[in-house]
């Protein structure tokens, strides 16, 4: 059952290319916002009616310019998904290949992927779709065809945010709550006598055009312009990335299941990975029969095949490696038997004080793997400790 570990290595190279996408949109949108409050800081000298007049055409200039950015971002986003598709789908076909001897390597099928499939990933609203769409396999069997495997645009119009939100409406969300946001702030300033030099600061912080350094870094300088904002767009495109690399790798699994008939769900092993993935890291499932990334935004979670390589008569690779935040680790350690190792404090961090001791003595008890899917409830939400004191009386006895 080793898989390479290449594919864990992905999911990190995927968040770091996360990173770059959603910094381009970011310094595009923050430009915008400085370049408005640059304009907000001249009407100082002006006489009462024309600082009226042109501070209605500055606001008026800040929504046309978001509405552009916001059709730029999405254009931006569908080609980097449109691209990430296609080598995401390589690169698994790749790794298929690898486990496999030299004369097996043409058995590996692969995956077409549309040229609509990324556009219909961030503009099609599924609610919207008046006709019922056969799928591409349902479709072929009823017809005798042979089966293909392929993300098509039908596909990628079923690929939502968690919030079952399209991520063009998404963007057109922050164009209108932040140049909403961008009026009042100026308003309600101006009103109250606060000199546009605060106006300012209060909006973009230590902003400037052209801001260097990482994302995180130029999110951090901002005001409240600029903040929530890029932390929605730093959201959306990571959320994004990932439905659509799992999305191509698993279409690639499902192709290859003479190969590999299951997929392991893998967590990220660090302090900021949530409930619901945490349980979920290490479990097997059945294609088409078990939970996939992103099972919320932020996530960070990929999958790997499971491959039977005695079945398939192969000498398995050598056992790989997963990244953890504090170095690698066997590649079947799950998230509860990597948590069970840390420090009290690190186990508070991602648990809450209170649990630690319902943590350790449910791994005592069931083992720390089967100790962490106890912690969360069905829907993926972390149990209360009202909770868990019913179910599993006071921690101390």
């Amino acid at each position: 059952m080793a898989a390479p570990s290449s594919l864990y290595r992905n999911a990190i190279d995927l968040n770091r290319y996360s990173n770059s996408v959603a910094k381009q949109i970011v310094l595009a949108y923050n430009d915008i916002i400085i370049d408005s409050v640059n304009q907000l800081r001249a009407i100082d000298e002006l006489s009462a009616p024309a600082k009226t007049a042109r501070l209605r055409a500055i606001l008026a200039q800040l929504k046309e310019s978001l509405g552009t950015w916001s059709g730029s971002s999405v254009n931006t986003l569908t080609g980097e998904l449109q691209g990430l598709a296609v080598l995401q789908s390589e690169f698994v076909e790749d790794q298929l290949r690898r486990v496999l001897p030299a004369g097996a390597r043409s058995a590996v099928n692969t995956v077409e992927i549309s040229p609509q499939f990324a556009q219909s990933v961030v503009m099609t609203d599924p609610t919207q779709i008046n006709i019922v769409t056969l799928s591409d396999d349902l479709t072929a069997a009823i017809q005798g065809a042979p089966q293909t495997y392929a993300l098509t645009a039908a596909k990628g119009a079923t690929v939502t945010l968690p919030n079952g939100q399209v991520v063009q409406k998404a963007f057109r969300g922050i164009v209108d709550s932040q140049a909403e946001m961008f009026s009042q702030i100026v308003r309600n300033g101006l009103l109250t006598g606060e000199s546009t030099q605060d106006i300012a600061r209060r909006l973009i912080g230590r902003l400037q055009l052209g801001e260097r350094g990482s994302i995180r870094q130029i999110a951090e300088k901002g005001g409240e312009a600029t903040i929530a904002s890029n932390r929605q767009v730093m959201t959306l495109v990571r959320t994004s990335v990932n439905q659509v690399a799992n999305a191509a790798s698993q279409q690639v699994y499902e192709a290859n299941q003479d190969i590999t008939k299951r997929y392991q769900y893998v967590a990220t092993l660090d302090t900021r990975t949530s409930a619901i993935c945490a349980s979920l890291d290490g479990r097997i499932f059945e294609y088409g029969k078990g939970p996939t990334p992103p099972q919320h935004f932020n996530c960070r979670s990929t999958t790997v095949p499971v491959i039977d390589y005695k079945e398939l008569g192969f000498n398995p690779p050598p056992e790989g490696k997963r990244q953890s935040m504090d170095g690698r680790v066997p590649a079947d350690t799950s998230y509860g038997q990597w948590l069970a190792g840390q420090s009290e404090a690190t186990k508070a961090t991602v648990l809450g004080k209170e649990k630690v001791a319902y943590f350790d003595l449910l791994s005592k008890k069931y083992g720390p793997k089967d100790a962490m899917a106890k912690l969360v409830r069905d829907d993926g939400s972390e149990l209360t400790l009202e909770q868990l004191r019913r179910r599993y009386g006071a921690a101390e006895s």
